[in-house]
């Protein structure tokens, strides 16, 4: 480092408080802002909680009972493993 560059201090001059340098806030700011942004996250996810759907199998159950007689709302409940694997093969 030579002694023309921007950090050096001038022989005459006293030392500068570290709470001077706006390189010590950015340091010390920008995690600061992350964690009061991160509890400020927290606490709306905290108060607006999605409620739990405790009927999910009755709802399932309303999907497929109207086109249950022709058997494709039984082909569009299939698990996705074994539709996938079948999606290409032509029906017999």
């Amino acid at each position: 480092m030579n002694a023309h560059s921007a950090l050096a201090v001038p022989a005459g001059s006293p030392p500068v408080a570290w709470w001077r340098l706006p390189i010590v806030w950015l340091a010390l700011g920008l995690p600061g802002a992350v964690v009061v942004g991160g509890v400020f996250v927290a606490i709306l996810a905290w108060q607006h909680v999605d409620p739990v759907v405790a009927d999910a199998p009755a709802h399932t159950a309303k999907l497929a009972a109207p086109a249950a007689a022709d058997g494709s709302a039984t082909q569009a409940m299939e698990p996705a493993l074994r539709a996938r694997n079948h999606a290409a093969t032509p029906r017999r």
